[in-house]
């Protein structure tokens, strides 16, 4: 490790909370949908509060949200702040910029989605670990098991079939530097996740594999699936 880095950097996580969530056709946004006797963001947040390694869970909601604070607020390790801006880059540069004060440069912090809400432990863990001695960090992803097509211009036909074997799909937490993620995003703007802003950057992060049940919900259905998985995990009493 770098002699600039901290010999035991601190754990922090962020979940950026302040989209709408619109494809899931819901009359609030899709992070307040109750999947059992909790609502997707609470079973984010849990999730992450079942690592006692994580020292804080800070939830970026959009600044007219006052549903999260009144949700979250019997948990002492979750701090919500309502600077969310209008894209994902936004939410979580505003949420760094939040921690630059209480953390070093060299700590490192774990961006996960509010709509993934089944990450599990060991997953958690594994990215820990896997990271622990590197100066830039890491992400979730699968290795992609589909056929994966590239559409043509018609947007109905195919223009070509991809060679998966070098593809993986992203997922979350994406943990990386506190300094290096903040300066990354501050120069990128057109990124869709904090991985693309470390690579714009000129780094490569590292891929740890994930689970098939820490998928993103973004449609109906995914609300309908994930609501089965939960219900699966906690033994059918969620």
């Amino acid at each position: 490790m770098s002699a600039d880095l901290p010999q035991s950097p601190r754990h922090v996580a962020l979940i950026p909370a302040a989209g709408t969530g619109t494809r899931v056709g819901a009359t609030l946004p899709k992070q307040y949908l109750l999947l059992g006797p909790r609502t997707m963001l609470e079973w984010s947040v849990d999730a992450l509060c079942a690592m006692p390694w994580i020292e804080r869970i800070v939830v970026v909601v959009a600044p007219d949200d006052q549903r999260a604070a009144a949700l979250l607020a019997a948990r002492p390790r979750v701090e919500v702040l309502a600077h969310g801006g209008t894209t994902r880059r936004d939410t979580v540069l505003a949420g760094l910029h939040a921690l630059t004060g209480r953390h070093e440069a060299g700590d490192w912090v774990l961006v996960h989605d509010a709509a993934r809400p089944a990450v599990d432990e060991a997953a958690l863990e594994r990215l820990r670990d896997a990271v622990a001695s590197s100066s830039i960090g890491g992400l979730l992803a699968l290795p992609v098991g589909d056929t994966v097509k590239r559409i043509a211009g018609d947007s109905h036909s195919v223009a070509a079939t991809l060679d998966r074997t070098s593809l993986w799909a992203a997922q979350t937490p994406q943990m990386f530097r506190l300094g290096l993620l903040l300066g990354a995003l501050a120069a990128h703007a057109d990124v869709t996740d904090e991985a693309s802003a470390i690579e714009r950057a000129g780094y490569a992060p590292l891929l740890v594999e994930g689970t098939r049940a820490n998928f993103k919900v973004t449609s109906a259905e995914d609300v309908a699936l994930m609501r089965l998985v939960l219900a699966a995990r906690s033994g059918g009493q969620q």
